[in-house]
């Protein structure tokens, strides 16, 4: 699949999260004010805030797809991990949030019971929510996008928001309101978690930080190439959902410079038909035979 084919699907992944949002937040306000739920409607609220991130990953998607420019010789891919890196901060905030709100409402003498159209509305919208993370945590693993996955944790926190909110309601009508503390506790630790999952695999991917397992992989399909005498060293980096190596190898010093090149393309294929590799540099030196 063409790298510009994954970005619009993954485009199509960050509307459908964006409308997703839009909608749940004015169903959650509006059941929220008249069900006299402050749980549904403080979830309605984070949607909202939900609907900034997906719009930072569908900027993000749009950069990447801008072709090489005289100072960006590699294109704009790494945008994609930038905005995962804001959605992380974004669920980061909202995690933290939670866990606040949680346990100020141990110290809030309410009154006023929420109505049960409130909690079955945050249970539908969870059921909604998780649906659809489900869906793009699929097309990322499909398209292999850093920041349609971190789309897809967002939308699952979102369900789990909505699931504590859900749990709050039905703590305030059957008298244990401890639930809905424990309920934003444990959400929020999740919530958190996520966000440094994302925060972690995009920083590592800015920082040119490479799975060191896919590399041996890559460098045992290098040298069992054809030709290919022996591996010098071999590098690979993420450029957004893009691989690229660089290697170094060993031939025998009385192949021509057609023969040799002929080893150096059988490489660039296997590597991407093996290991779905973007862009491939292979330098060749001659092999010194140790007599």
């Amino acid at each position: 699949m063409e790298t510009n084919t994954q970005l619009k699907l993954a485009e199509k992944g960050a509307w459908i999260s964006i409308f997703t949002y839009i909608i749940l937040a004015a169903v959650k306000l509006y059941v929220g004010n008249i069900g006299q739920s402050e749980g549904l409607t403080a979830d309605g609220l984070n949607n909202t805030t939900d609907v900034i991130s997906s719009i930072a990953v569908l900027i993000g998607l749009k950069i990447s797809q801008k072709p090489p420019d005289d100072d960006h010789s590699y294109g704009h891919y790494r945008a994609e991990s930038i905005a995962s890196l804001i959605a992380a901060f974004i669920m980061l905030t909202i995690g933290l949030q939670v866990m606040v709100d949680g346990i100020r409402n141990v110290f809030r003498d309410q009154t006023v019971k929420p109505d049960w159209l409130s909690a079955w509305t945050a249970l539908f919208c969870a059921i909604i929510m998780y649906a659809v993370s489900l869906y793009n945590l699929n097309l990322s693993k499909k398209i292999n996008s850093p920041s349609i996955k971190a789309v897809a944790y967002d939308n699952r926190s979102d369900a789990l928001v909505s699931i504590g909110a859900f749990v709050g309601i039905v703590g305030t009508h059957i008298g244990i309101a401890f639930l809905d503390v424990l309920a934003a506790i444990v959400v929020s630790i999740i919530i958190c978690k996520t966000a440094w999952e994302i925060f972690r695999e995009s920083s590592h991917a800015l920082t040119d930080g490479f799975d060191t397992n896919l590399l041996c992989r890559i460098e045992d399909t290098i040298v069992h190439t054809a030709g290919v005498k022996q591996v010098i060293a071999v590098k690979a980096r993420m450029q957004g959902n893009q691989i690229l190596v660089d290697a170094t190898i060993s031939v025998d010093p009385h192949l021509n410079v057609i023969e040799s090149h002929a080893i150096t393309e059988e490489i660039e294929e296997q590597l991407k038909h093996e290991h779905h590799v973007t862009r491939s540099l292979i330098h060749i030196e001659p092999y010194q035979y140790i007599k």
